[in-house]
């Protein structure tokens, strides 16, 4: 059994901002087939804009108001929503708001650093 509370992660930053805490998957352990982060996004940041070759990941919205651009299409997505990303679309989430935005990202198969293409 594999339980594991964001707490006990080492958060992982990045230059633009977002913090990772990696809950599960092929480096956090407790799955194989998907994998899934708690991701932090401090206000007035944004992900790098990539896409994934394999891997279908899902943001679900768990604080704050974050505007996802996917395939040229914008959209606000707020706490309790869910956006599914097929691959290979190209996305990039953005913290407009005041407040930090907190969202799990899911990825099947299991996110590794070689399932990103960044642009």
């Amino acid at each position: 059994m594999h339980i594991r509370h964001k707490d006990d992660c080492t958060p992982i930053g990045s230059a633009h901002g977002e913090i990772v805490y990696e809950l599960a998957g092929r480096a956090a352990g407790g799955a194989v087939r998907h994998s899934v982060a708690h991701i932090e996004l401090p206000p007035g940041k944004a992900s790098r804009k990539h896409y994934h070759p394999e891997a279908e990941e899902s943001y679900y919205i768990l604080s704050g108001v974050g505007r996802l651009e996917l395939d040229g299409e914008t959209v606000r997505l707020h706490p309790g929503q869910l956006v599914a990303i097929a691959p290979p679309g190209v996305h990039q989430i953005f913290n407009d708001g005041p407040e930090p935005l907190h969202f799990l990202a899911i990825c099947a198969p299991a996110w590794t650093p070689d399932n990103s293409v960044y642009l």
